[in-house]
């Protein structure tokens, strides 16, 4: 199982994606809340940091991969909407699943 996401460009763009869509859940669902409700600041300084780190390696994937498998540019802009939805890259990777992508 965990060959299939460090083989290939698209397979670490997937464990990326899924990572990044797990920090951002974690962000607006847990971090947040603990910071505006509670005063716990760090929550958001460090779940936001680690998402911010995910962020970018997804959005240098992301680039990776539409040069590799010449992905049209519709694609692209749906794989980098997907991150700034929550639920989106789980979406996306759905898609590439039912593809037959990896």
């Amino acid at each position: 199982m965990a060959s299939q996401f460090t083989d290939t460009n698209l397979g670490r763009f997937r464990l990326i994606a899924l990572l990044e869509g797990i920090s951002y859940l974690v962000l607006l669902c847990i971090a947040m809340p603990l910071k505006y409700k509670f005063g716990f600041e760090l929550a958001v300084k460090y779940t936001g940091w680690v998402h911010g780190i995910l962020f970018i390696a997804y959005l240098i994937l992301l680039l990776k991969v539409w040069k590799q498998y010449h992905w049209n540019f519709k694609k692209v802009v749906f794989a980098f909407i997907a991150a700034l939805l929550p639920f989106g890259t789980f979406v996306l990777d759905k898609q590439l699943r039912d593809q037959n992508s990896i």
